[in-house]
Formats: structure tokens, sequence, C-alpha cells
């Protein structure tokens, strides 16, 4: 799910404390110990026809209905679902839970989030599970978000590659006949948009942190990166990283887009009446913006990013969640089959992409005509679910992340963030962040390479 888009005082969760955590290893059969042999089809029969009740803690709107197909698959099993809150909340509840040996069997957890708790070692190893058997059925850079150090600890739900949306009527009347192809391209139809229209080609918030990494992340930088114990490397001030943000801060200070925050009620006036002539957004929003912008139905058009290299098409990815299985789980297989299940079988799958509108990971719903073959009329009947499917393909399947996230887009928005809100240097911008996590890492304990 988005990022950034809620309201929330984040509340800074000390990765040292965390990783002070200290918690039993689960055996495949259920309960505690060190035994992690691969469970036999008799151990998973048993498992799933001996009366069990699992928790699943989770932010999705009505997944009760994919619980009930479990339900109704695997009668033995009974699940209760909580939401006990979202994004930062949600966390701290599951690590305070877990640390009092009261946990959920099954948690719902962001990508970026993951490795902060694989660091303190509360995620089951599924690999012994069976969950290596369906890696392949799963878009490749998806399946590698949820794996940590050779451990496979989540079960993809799902993502959030990036594209462009934008207005078709304001192109046109600015001179633009098709959707820019690269990032020269863009600046050139931002120039007549600005010079033959009141729009803008586009608004780049100050505060959404992971659409800026996800920028990043389509040139190809990779700014962070973790070994799972005690080394990271952080370098977001690359020259790399900063000839991106020349390009969005000649963007800027050429007055080619705004820089409002996003997801106000200035921003949804915004799109409605017309000042962005586009988003470059993840595949979630296409649906989003559909009600957010409902006044301008049949206007909008789907495309990919912009490209630095044409001949090498490339994106990077906005969002996405995962379900994971804790070590304090007493019944692993019972508590593994439900988050392999709900994201894996077809049916419960497809429904996450047709009626939650998350945009799917399993290369099954991906290709299912239910999802592919929709042809929304806020799109002038355009197959936008294809669109990004393909696009899905081109996001470099190597990102990696800080074990303090949380952190790092707090810190964000104080550094970087402030000066694309300031219209400021943001290389300058980029030199605060990397100092800031830097300093951040050390005074957690970690060694860190730049």
């Amino acid at each position: 799910m988005r990022y950034g888009a809620r309201k929330a005082a984040l509340a800074i969760t000390s990765i040292a404390a965390v990783a002070a955590l200290t918690l039993s290893g689960c055996t495949p059969g259920g309960g505690t110990g060190g035994d992690t042999d691969v469970i036999t089809d008799e151990e998973r029969e048993e498992a799933l026809n001996t009366p069990t009740e699992l928790t699943f803690w989770t932010w999705v709107p009505n997944i009760q209905d994919q619980v009930d197909l479990f339900e109704a698959e695997y009668p033995a099993i009974s699940v209760t679902v909580e939401n006990v809150g979202q994004g930062l909340d949600h966390y701290a509840k599951v690590r305070t839970a877990v640390a009092a040996g009261e946990g959920p069997d099954v948690a719902q957890l962001e990508y970026q989030f993951l490795s902060s708790f694989a660091l303190s070692g509360e995620l089951l190893d599924l690999t012994p599970y069976g969950a290596e058997d369906i890696a392949d059925d799963y878009v490749s850079w998806v399946w590698n978000q949820g794996v940590h150090n050779g451990e496979i600890l989540a079960i993809p739900q799902d993502s959030g590659p990036l594209g462009h949306l934008y207005r078709e009527d304001i192109l046109t009347a600015a001179g633009v006949t098709e959707a820019p192809a690269t990032w020269e391209d863009y600046r050139a139809a931002a120039e007549l948009v600005r010079a033959n229209t009141t729009s803008y080609i586009g608004n780049m918030a100050p505060n959404q942190g992971a659409g800026w990494l996800g920028l990043l992340w389509q040139a190809g930088i990779k700014p962070f990166a973790f070994d799972g114990a005690e080394n990271v490397t952080i370098n977001v001030n690359s020259p790399e990283a900063k000839e991106v943000m020349a390009y969005w801060q000649d963007m800027i200070q050429s007055d080619l887009v705004t820089t409002d925050p996003d997801f106000t009620d200035e921003w949804y006036a915004g799109l409605n009446q017309g000042k962005y002539a586009g988003w470059l957004t993840a595949a979630w929003a296409p649906v989003f913006l559909s009600g957010a912008a409902a006044d301008t139905s049949g206007l909008w058009r789907a495309a990919p990013l912009p490209q630095w290299d044409a001949a090498n098409p490339a994106s990077g990815n906005w969002g996405g969640s995962a379900d994971v299985v804790l070590k304090t789980s007493e019944n692993p297989i019972a508590a593994y089959e439900l988050a392999k299940w709900i994201n894996h079988a077809q049916e419960p799958a497809l429904l996450f992409a047709t009626q939650q509108n998350f945009f799917p990971t399993a290369n099954s719903v991906l290709e299912d005509p239910a999802f592919a073959g929709a042809e929304p009329e806020f799109y002038g009947g355009q197959k936008v679910n294809e669109l990004f499917a393909e696009i899905s393909t081109t996001v470099d399947p190597e990102w990696e992340w800080l074990p303090f996230m949380e952190f790092a887009y707090t810190n964000f928005n104080e550094t970087f963030g402030a000066q694309v809100a300031a219209k400021g240097d943001l290389g300058a911008g980029l030199d605060a962040w990397q100092d800031a996590l830097v300093a951040y890492a050390e005074q957690q304990g970690f060694m860190v390479n730049e």
C-alpha cells in the first residue's frame, strides 16, 4: 500500500532495541525448536485437517472474503482477522506483541520494512514449508523483495510498478500528440503544456520519499544495501543520483512542474480541475484516480514512464506488501498455507485485483483476462492493467532497502523533501539526507559503506 499518503506521527522504533529482541525458532510441525527440515506431505495434510485457530493482522479492506474462501477450502482451520492499524502503528504493535510472545500467526508487511523485521529475527523462513516451489509463479523482482540472505520470508500480495497517467485532452491542446517516450521528450512536452495551456505536465510532491526512490530505481541507481547483519551501504548522493535530481531541479526551477504536497484537498482539486496534466505514479493509482478525479472520466490515458534509455525500457516501484509468518506462531504449517493460499490460489488472488483493486504479483492473475482485459471507461477503454503488467517486467530485481526505512522516510521529508518544497538545491538535499542516514546508522551500531 502507499507509504506517505497517510498523515500519521512517525514514532521511530529504535533499530538497536529491535535487534535486541531474542526469538526462538519454529519447527516445521509447530511449536518452538531449532529443526528446519522440509516438511512432508503427511505433516502438511495433518496440519490442515487438525482443528486450528489462526490470527491474521492486516489492514487490507474486505480481506475476510479471501479468508472465507480459505476456511471453505480447509474447514478445520479458523482464522480471526484483526486490523490493528496501518503503517508504523501496525508495525509497532506487531513488534510489541511478538516481544511478549503474543503476536499474530500471519501479518501484513510492506516490502520496504521487511528487512527491519528480518534483522530482528521475527520472521519465519518459509523455505522448508515449500515456498521455493512457487517462486516462478510470481514476477521475479517482486518475489526477490521477500528473500533475505537466502531465506524466503514473505509471500507477495501486491506491488506498484511506476508508469505515467496523463490527460490526453490537455496534452493534445498543448500540441503534444503522444505520451513522452524519454525524459528529454517529457521536458519538451512540459514546455508546450506551460506555453499553451493553464496546466502543468505534472506535480512532484515533496513528501513522497517512496515515489522519489522509485525514480532512482528506474534509473538503475541502488542507493541502499544491507547484508542482513551489521553492514549497510548508503549512497543516496551518488553522482548518478545527483544527475537524476539535477533534471528535476531544472524542471522545478523552470516552473514546468509543481511541488504541491499530495493527497490533500488542494491536490485532489488540482486533479479534477486540470491543474496537473499528468501523474508519474504506481500501478495502484489508475483505480484510485478514477475515484479521486471522477469528473475527468474518459480524459486520462496511461503510458510507461519516460525513459533515460529508450532502447532499454525500465521502471521502478512505489508500494506493495506481502504476508509473513511470525516465528512465534504455534501453527506454522497452517499459517504458511494461509499466507500462500490467499495470494497464490487463483480465486482469492484474482479477487485482490478485481475487488480490492490491488495490483497483482502472481503471473496467473496478471495474465487473466478478467484483470488484463479490463477496458475502463475512465481511460477511454484503454487496457491499463495490461500495460502495467508489461511495465512490471521491466523493474530491476536487485533493489534493496535499509533496515531502518522508518527513519529514512521521516528524515527524507526534513532534508531532500524540504529542498523540493523550497524549489532549492536538490543535490544539497541528497547530501543532507546522506549525512543524516549515515549518522543514524552508525548510532545504531551498523558498519556503513558509502
